[in-house]
């Protein structure tokens, strides 16, 4: 459908991440290793929970789903990236980059609710211990994860049509790797800034939601762990919570930087680089942070190795 200058559903121009640095093989390179390296580590995490036992806790069950929306959100972006740059072709469908718009948001929103639910894990884990096993069952575990991803459903639900409803430019050249809404706004023909503004007010409610749910359970936190007199006790108290507190830093404070800081302070380029942060790099950070400083994760992953490489096994 054409009117003079103006399409709709033909082909956008993604410009990529790697169109103004002097050396776009060795950028390849290294987000073709960080691509690999986070999907074994999130996958091997998955693979550790569900064989060891110790490992059968409401915290790790929770990990497992933060894993799992890891490989769907770098799958959704970094191999399409890839591709585009090893066949040196940059174009996405119309349909290509509605789709790639729906996961990303609902890969994203499903994310931010899960951070700001385990937060909840966390405050009944050193404020209400004797309770746990109630206040943290299975049917619960499992509510938090479908509540997880029914609000980053709903997210992509209602965005996307209402994104890739408007009449973009004839151009249609993306300033961007993958199709983020303000890279696709800018390129919009019509008036956007009543459908940004409502975007604003709901990325704000998406964003303030979970942080308030985090905000309240480390409070909590914080004065049980400052009314307790053993040093051992604080140690393990904070040892629980504080992979979980770094996550949360490098997730949301991306997003803020998007999705809340005023456009005025944003360039392309910036907007590139934090948007690479949290779709490329967080996804392998996430568990190398919960791995490494988690003694249950690495003690599960020298059995698991030492079954491996036993030779009467």
């Amino acid at each position: 459908m054409e009117w003079g200058n103006y399409s709709m559903y033909a082909d956008f121009v993604l410009l990529g991440l790697f169109s103004n640095t002097r050396f776009p093989w060795l950028l390849f390179v290294l987000i073709f290793l960080v691509f690999v390296i986070s999907i074994a580590s999130n996958t091997i995490m998955i693979i550790l929970i569900h064989m060891d036992s110790h490992l059968h806790t409401p915290m790790y069950f929770l990990l497992s789903q933060l894993s799992i929306m890891d490989i769907l959100y770098i799958s959704t972006i970094v191999p399409k990236m890839l591709v585009d740059q090893m066949v040196g072709q940059r174009a996405i469908s119309f349909a290509g980059c509605t789709a790639q718009h729906f996961l990303y948001l609902t890969l994203a929103g499903a994310e931010f609710f899960l951070l700001g639910l385990m937060s909840y894990d966390c405050y009944v884990a050193i404020c209400n211990p004797l309770r746990y096993p109630v206040l943290m069952s299975r049917k619960i575990c499992l509510l938090i994860v479908v509540a997880a991803w029914l609000g980053g459903s709903i997210d992509g639900f209602l965005l996307t049509p209402v994104t890739m409803q408007f009449l973009f430019c004839a151009s249609r050249e993306i300033n961007h790797f993958f199709c983020e809404v303000p890279a696709l706004l800018k390129l919009s023909c019509v008036d956007t800034s009543a459908y940004e503004t409502a975007m604003y007010v709901c990325c704000i409610m998406m964003l303030l939601i979970p942080f308030s749910v985090i905000s309240a359970s480390y409070t909590r936190i914080l004065l049980t762990v400052y009314r307790m007199s053993e040093a051992e006790g604080r140690r393990k108290a904070v040892a629980t919570c504080s992979s979980h507190m770094v996550v949360v830093s490098l997730f949301y404070g991306a997003a803020m930087y998007t999705y809340v800081l005023p456009h005025s302070y944003h360039t392309p380029e910036q907007d590139k680089a934090v948007s690479a942060f949290y779709t490329i790099l967080t996804p392998l950070l996430n568990p190398l942070i919960y791995s490494l400083r988690n003694k249950d994760v690495t003690g599960a992953l020298q059995k698991a190795l030492g079954r491996c490489l036993s030779p009467g096994r």
